[in-house]
């Protein structure tokens, strides 16, 4: 438990040697072999978390955070076709696990499966609403499929949920842009840009719809 505090607050090698030590008293705990997969993951210690997430499965074959965790590792190592079975897995054995729809999302979008793709991030959303990473995800499947009204209206709510979130307000000015609502995305452009001076996407898409350093513009 200790060392879940601490992959939470950041530090990942004391939570790292919390679960070495767990499953040093007790090598049959599946969860801990499962958490020490997550920091590995998170450091890019793919061989590591993949041994401690089959090990997690290998003593419970229904924990379904395993099959997740092991499916981003799949992921992670562009094997598409592995990790779409874990994360089926993974939400079949808990079907409110908002994660586990995200993800398998992910993998749709990344496949341009936009529709499925779409289906899993209602989902996650569903179960985990006003969270911006779903909905933005979902916006960028709706532009994919040449629906920016769908897509503006999803990133309405990602930026209020996360008004910080740079990669959502440019996405929100190309959503409006296409709907030829240049106010609104230049707006959207310039939050962008207020949050990443450099970004050249938001810089270039201000500059597109008219937008002129200094004025100020309506985002709603």
């Amino acid at each position: 438990m200790r060392g879940s505090v601490l992959a939470q607050a950041g530090k990942t090698e004391e939570a790292l040697a919390d679960f070495n030590k767990a499953i040093s008293l007790d090598p049959n705990y599946g969860q801990a072999y499962a958490n020490r997969g997550l920091i590995n993951r998170q450091t890019r210690r793919l061989d590591q978390a993949m041994a401690d997430y089959e090990h997690a499965i290998a003593l419970d074959a229904n924990y379904a955070p395993a099959y997740l965790g092991r499916g981003m590792v799949y992921k992670a190592r562009k094997q598409p076709q592995e990790a779409l079975a874990d994360f089926n897995k993974a939400i079949a054995l808990a079907p409110d696990s908002a994660e586990a729809y995200y993800n398998r999302g992910l993998l749709y979008q990344g496949e341009k499966q936009h529709q499925y793709a779409i289906d899993d991030f209602t989902a996650a959303n569903g179960l985990v609403p006003q969270q911006a990473e779903p909905l933005l995800a979902r916006a960028l499947s709706y532009l994919a499929l040449d629906k920016p009204k769908e897509a503006a209206a999803d990133l309405d709510e990602a930026v209020q949920a996360d008004p910080q979130n740079a990669q959502a307000w440019l996405t929100r000015g190309l959503a409006y842009e296409r709907l030829g609502e240049k106010t609104k995305a230049a707006g959207s452009y310039g939050r962008a840009i207020n949050l990443r001076p450099r970004d050249e996407a938001a810089r270039t898409g201000f500059a597109r719809v008219g937008g002129k350093p200094g004025q100020s513009y309506e985002t709603f």
